[in-house]
């Protein structure tokens, strides 16, 4: 199975056509959030008419809470749900942990964990996470050495195979957590992008494109 990993276009979308040039035929697309730049929330109804099919989604922080519904009505709602595919299980958890910036999404680390493991209770492994906020200590830093992800990700990441991650603009790449693979793609509004290859096995490796 190879999917199509994007987040973070901020209302920004006229790198797809390049982006899905470069990833070539996949099965799907794992979207990680800020859709848009603080709404409107119909504007992200065009980015999901562009990107392959079945798109599995989740808010950022810097989307508004009522984007939910629209992924719900465009059956692209990932968020605080599970979804099966080649028999691999997709959990989503979407917003980000508090930021000093009050943007309109965001969840304390109790309500990160108490939601994704109640999600972990009734799915079937291998599991991959799609959370808009990277794992603290992976794929999280911001100038200065500091680590600004989810401490409550990094503490359930044993149960993932791969956790595809955004939020963080310089986090950009590919790094290990213990055995969980964690993907930042990068900024798609400046064209970045990830491809997950996962076999029938359940081994994940992933490149950026």
């Amino acid at each position: 199975m190879r999917l199509l990993a994007v987040t973070d276009f901020h209302n920004v979308y006229d790198r797809v056509p390049d982006i899905l040039s470069k990833a070539g035929k996949v099965d799907g697309t794992l979207l990680a959030g800020d859709l848009t730049h603080f709404g409107p929330s119909e504007k992200a109804k065009t980015l999901l008419g562009m990107l392959p099919k079945p798109v599995m989604a989740i808010p950022g922080n810097c989307d508004k809470k009522d984007i939910v519904n629209l992924l719900r009505s465009e059956d692209a709602n990932l968020h605080e749900c599970s979804m099966k595919l080649n028999d691999v299980t997709f959990i989503g958890i979407g917003g980000s942990n508090p930021t000093p910036f009050n943007t309109p999404f965001e969840l304390e680390e109790s309500e990160i964990r108490s939601k994704v493991e109640k999600l972990l209770e009734s799915v079937t492994r291998p599991v991959v996470l799609l959370s808009h906020a990277p794992p603290k200590g992976a794929q999280d830093e911001i100038p200065g050495g500091i680590h600004v992800g989810s401490e409550a990700v990094a503490e359930l990441a044993p149960n993932f195979i791969a956790i595809v991650c955004g939020h963080i603009h310089e986090g950009k790449g590919i790094s290990k957590l213990g055995n969980t693979l964690v993907v930042n793609p990068g900024s798609a509004s400046v064209g970045s992008a990830a491809i997950i290859d996962i076999d029938k096995s359940g081994n994940v490796k992933a490149e950026l494109i």
